[in-house]
């Protein structure tokens, strides 16, 4: 058996012989074969049936229990535990920020692995394939239950969709979350950042650009809105951001726009700077109003924000197990499926399993040179958070 010394004292107890290095080549082909395999179904956000389905049958085909996909696509699968108490939930969701179109043809350059949404997150889904089947192997049977769970709608538009209707279901019994991305290897998110979108939106009556000029543009309004906007200048401590995404609007260049749209993403590390920074563009919009031009603001995500502290004892297992494969962990701030159960006060950490680059682009890429170490860091935050008693 494998000890691990720890700087707090936090208990964590002994680690299996099978955590050593040469026992993980062949779990890295393999689950690097199953993030490839992951990667080839389409998996839009709002379109993750498919995969869902996919990620189902490999439960069922490890021996899971109430193996089931819900109404949103989030898919589960239950590894009974030994002893009683609280459950620990392992997740990775499974859509992707692209359309269902899009090329998903893998590259390779070196030891890269180009393809879109590989990293982000169909290896990490395939990290919770190979947990489950790693426990089930290895015959380690946890005192707690294990729940499996790939949640949907993680991104963008989606607001966390599946992991707060997978949340709502389990957390009454629920201890903890360890919450898997295929990147960021050896950074632990334990503060979810609180996120707010709007869509703001203008209508005019509209005309010829000619003959009707001067009369109210919807695009023309916007414009003045977003200029507005972008000349704020939000707190840097605590960090607070905006992004102006898109605009849409207009059907023609000769045109006075009738309608016109844009949606903005809001950022901060506070809840309060959010708000303040939301009132601001409410201020902005309200004080654009005039005559001929209609204004209107819809709220199209909302993502709480919520933290553990570097001393908690999860945190403080996730750092051991970075430690334990040699790597000292970096605690971070990030907008992830974690931050639903922080903001209901339940411990979680999100965590990487490999490195790679341009996340949400088609050149994605893994860097799978650490994944053996991020498989061993996984398992080992996973035993001892399944033997802790919790809060």
């Amino acid at each position: 058996m494998t000890h691990l010394s720890h700087r707090n004292s936090i208990y964590t107890p002994p680690l299996p012989d099978t955590l050593i290095p040469s026992d993980f080549a062949d779990d890295v082909a393999k689950t690097i074969t199953c993030a490839i395999t992951i990667q080839q179904i389409p998996s839009p956000t709002f379109a993750e049936q498919t995969r869902a389905n996919f990620v189902a049958d490999q439960f069922r085909a490890l021996g899971l229990d109430e193996v089931h996909v819900d109404d949103v696509f989030n898919t589960y699968g239950l590894l009974k535990g030994s002893g009683g108490g609280k459950a620990l939930m392992i997740s990775a969701h499974t859509d992707t920020v692209f359309p269902i179109e899009t090329d998903l043809t893998i590259k390779r350059d070196g030891n890269l692995i180009c393809g879109a949404g590989l990293g982000d997150n169909s290896l990490g889904v395939a990290g919770l394939l190979f947990l489950a089947e790693f426990l089930q192997k290895k015959a380690i049977k946890l005192p707690c239950d294990v729940w499996f769970v790939a949640p949907s709608r993680e991104e963008g538009l989606g607001d966390l969709g599946g992991m707060k209707t997978a949340f709502a279901r389990l957390k009454s019994n629920l201890k903890a979350v360890i919450n898997l991305e295929g990147m960021a290897f050896g950074f632990i998110y334990n503060a979810g950042i609180a996120v707010r979108r709007l869509h703001i939106t203008t209508k005019a009556e509209g005309g010829h650009s000619w003959l009707q000029f001067g009369r109210p543009s919807a695009i023309h309004s916007l414009m003045a809105i977003g200029a507005k906007i972008t000349a704020i200048h939000p707190s840097t401590n605590p960090r607070t951001t905006y992004n102006i995404g898109v605009i849409e609007g207009g059907h023609s260049v000769n045109s006075i726009a009738t309608d016109a749209g844009m949606w903005l993403d809001m950022r901060s590390e506070s809840a309060e700077s959010l708000s303040k920074l939301e009132n601001h563009v409410r201020q902005i919009v309200a004080h654009s109003v005039q005559d001929g031009v209609q204004f209107a603001i819809d709220v199209v995500g909302d993502r709480p924000a919520g933290e553990i502290p570097s001393d908690h004892p999860l945190v403080q297992m996730a750092q051991g197990a970075l430690a334990y494969v040699g790597v000292d962990g970096s605690l971070e701030t990030g907008s992830t499926d974690g931050n639903v159960p922080l903001a209901a006060g339940c411990p979680a950490v999100t965590i990487g399993l490999a490195r790679g680059g341009n996340a949400h682009r088609l050149d994605e890429y893994i860097d799978p040179t650490p994944l053996a170490d991020g498989l061993r860091q996984l398992v080992a935050l996973s035993i001892w958070a399944g033997n802790w008693g919790g809060d």
